[in-house]
């Protein structure tokens, strides 16, 4: 009886040994906390309010597909070079910074979600420059920001409008270069450039005839081990776009206007998805 009881005693050990890893293990995937890295100098898609808070469309839209989706993070402001080398190394699982989905960029190893806002590059200046368009360009000096679809833009068009192009690290680096006199123009996101003129009273100007096709920003992973964050991120942004909570989003930072437009060019897009869908389907 005493032999049978220890077996039994032992048997339930072994079972209660193999049951605590599992948990643990459980509770560990549930109470895990995405890193997801990101540059605050991008206003109005991430940058610091006066009380040092991160705030943003980008920010909103992160905190709306978390709480959708049910998953925690944790937002870190590295700067843009530094976010993508933290994603690249392994010390954030994701990216979002105002990052255009690019083909050159895919094939850099980036993995994009679905697109979530589309922006176009423009040219601008100083409110009293002569420059008018790319033509004035000869043999002056723009400025641009590592790394971006501005510098991309502005790359594009340098050997046929014969302009030297200075390579700045952060956006306000790069308008005050304009205002000294340092470089002529530069070239950025043209919602960025907007809402940094107006909130800054900057004496600058766009040049919208200088705009783009333009391309959609994207969240970003560069590890195959992130793909369950990317498909939440995805989930998150269709249920967010079908309940008018992006569209609320937008509005707060870029007005009703905007807010629908990028809110149809969502819809649309959805819709086009579905219609193909659909055709693979019935063919």
């Amino acid at each position: 009886m005493k032999k049978k009881l220890a077996f039994v005693l032992a048997a339930a050990m072994i079972v209660g040994c193999m049951a605590v890893p599992a948990a643990a293990e459980e509770e560990a995937e549930e109470s895990k906390v995405w890193v997801i890295a990101t540059d605050t100098v991008f206003k109005p898609f991430e940058y610091t309010d006066e009380n040092g808070d991160f705030v943003g469309i980008d920010v909103d839209i992160l905190a709306a597909i978390a709480e959708d989706q049910g998953f925690e993070y944790e937002l870190n402001s590295l700067g843009w070079d530094s976010a993508i080398a933290a994603c690249q190394a392994g010390q954030a699982d994701g990216m979002i910074a105002g990052a255009s989905i690019t083909d050159e960029r895919k094939e850099a190893g980036w993995t994009f979600s679905d697109g979530y806002y589309n922006a176009t590059q423009s040219m601008t200046v100083a409110s009293d420059s002569e420059i008018t368009g790319f033509e004035d360009l000869a043999g002056l000096t723009v400025g641009v920001k590592t790394g971006t679809q501005g510098a991309s833009y502005a790359e594009s068009l340098q050997e046929e409008y014969g302009f030297e192009i200075t390579y700045f690290e952060d956006s306000p680096t790069m308008y005050q270069a304009v205002l000294g006199g340092q470089v002529v123009a530069c070239f950025e996101d043209t919602p960025i450039m907007a809402a940094s003129i107006q909130d800054g009273d900057l004496a600058l100007t766009i040049l919208y005839d200088t705009e783009n096709d333009g391309a959609p920003y994207g969240f970003a992973i560069f590890s195959e081990d992130s793909q369950e964050l990317l498909d939440m991120f995805n989930a998150g942004l269709a249920n967010i776009v079908e309940n008018g909570t992006y569209a609320e989003i937008i509005a707060t930072y870029l007005g009703e206007d905007a807010a629908a437009t990028a809110e149809a060019a969502m819809l649309g897009d959805a819709e086009a998805e579905t219609e193909v869908e659909t055709e693979a389907v019935t063919e």
